[in-house]
């Protein structure tokens, strides 16, 4: 179960750590050559998760007619189209289209991996957080491909005409070869999914819409509306900020490569926190991290915090995503498991939609960028707050 677990992480790494993160390495680049504001560069990211927030509300509909297994080998394949395309156009218009398409591509693949995730987990409970967590942790290994890719590329681009562009081909080329990767997991799943005689690996139930509400859940679900708020502002600006108070290539390099590495050992560090808290204890103190996390460099340059405050948010971001999916695993029948995962995933790309836009248009005012993360810390201690005060529901 453990290689099958990693091996869906390529989706993560795919869906989230290369086509969302690694468009903040490419923002300082972008922006200098096409003369962006801060704002336009945020909506960049807005229109991605207004794109996963359409490709969450098809998810479900798809994974019962096609299964999700199927739904996680398209989707990748489609982001790594959409990703390459990025590299053939300038004008906003057409830029902003792609991320729109990349995000619809990348809530395919996110949304049904992290369902085949929780099947796995629950066919062996004693390990269910770390199998979870594996899955999503794969999202640093996006974010470390990406950082140690991205400004090598970039260099070796210098001085060429809209140079960023092959990086966007570099990534799509690495996207394509995890999608590659996914192929064989994807086929095994599909079979057991065809042939078991259990009902949760059927497509029967895949929606479990009737009987899921989602009211008893609604503190958590807020708490994650506000951490995709907040964590967005520091993943889409952190490295803008570090290049404006002076950080060399070689030093960005470092702290999103350890951002990345410490994503990658989150799921030891939280599965057993995720494994006993049935209800928003978990989220509510991983959200509380991440907002001491983001304040850090919008408080100071000096390097040592800055690079406390990369690993601290590497080791717990993800892990806020693993523990909503761990939340629907305690709390609801297995048939509403796919219904609660797409609720959460809902509300997360409603503030994801908020978050960028809201910190680039701080960050072209007073205060700059440094403010803009203020507000995303803000806005992660008051999802702290709300979630601290989901109770468990009745078994």
């Amino acid at each position: 179960m453990v290689w099958l677990a990693l091996a869906l992480s390529l989706g993560a790494a795919v869906s989230l750590g290369i086509t969302r993160f690694a468009y903040g390495l490419l923002l300082p680049a972008m922006r200098a050559d096409l003369g962006w504001t801060y704002t336009l560069a945020g909506a960049m990211n807005t229109v991605n998760a207004v794109g996963y927030l359409f490709g969450a509300l098809a998810t479900p509909r798809l994974m019962s007619r096609f299964g999700p297994a199927p739904v996680l080998l398209w989707g990748a394949l489609l982001a790594s189209v959409f990703m390459g395309l990025s590299g053939f156009v300038t004008d906003a218009a057409p830029l902003l289209v792609q991320r729109l398409l990349a995000g619809v591509a990348s809530a395919f693949v996110f949304i049904s991996g992290g369902l085949l995730a929780a099947r796995l987990a629950a066919l062996q409970p004693g390990r269910a957080g770390l199998l979870i967590g594996l899955y999503y942790g794969g999202t640093g290994l996006g974010i470390v491909v990406s950082a140690l890719l991205v400004p090598v590329v970039l260099e070796a681009a210098r001085g060429v005409e809209h140079g960023w562009a092959w990086a966007w081909w570099a990534l799509a080329g690495v996207c394509l070869a995890a999608t590659a990767g996914l192929r064989r997991p994807s086929r095994m799943l599909h079979k057991e999914e065809q042939t078991s005689t259990h009902r949760s690996w059927g497509s029967a139930g895949l929606t479990g819409k009737s009987a899921f509400e989602w009211r008893p859940l609604g503190f958590a679900l807020a708490g994650y509306a506000l951490f995709g708020v907040g964590y967005i502002g520091y993943m889409t600006f952190v490295i803008a900020l570090l290049r404006e108070q002076g950080a060399s290539a070689v030093a960005v390099t470092l702290f999103y490569a350890l951002l990345g590495m410490a994503v990658l050992l989150s799921s030891r560090i939280w599965a057993g926190l995720l494994d006993r808290a049935r209800g928003g204890q978990a989220l509510a103190i991983l959200n509380a991290l991440l907002g001491l996390a983001t304040i850090l460099p919008a408080l100071t340059s000096a390097w040592p915090v800055v690079l406390a405050s990369g690993l601290l948010f590497g080791a717990v971001f993800l892990s806020v995503v693993a523990s909503t999916t761990a939340l629907v695993r305690h709390n609801l029948p297995q048939a509403h498991w796919p219904a609660g995962i797409s609720a959460f995933t809902v509300v997360f790309a409603g503030g994801q939609i908020v978050g960028p836009t809201i910190v680039g248009w701080i960050a072209d005012g007073p205060g700059g960028l440094a403010r803009g993360l203020v507000f995303s810390a803000v806005a992660l201690g008051l999802g702290a707050i709300l979630a601290s005060r989901q109770k468990p529901l009745p078994r």
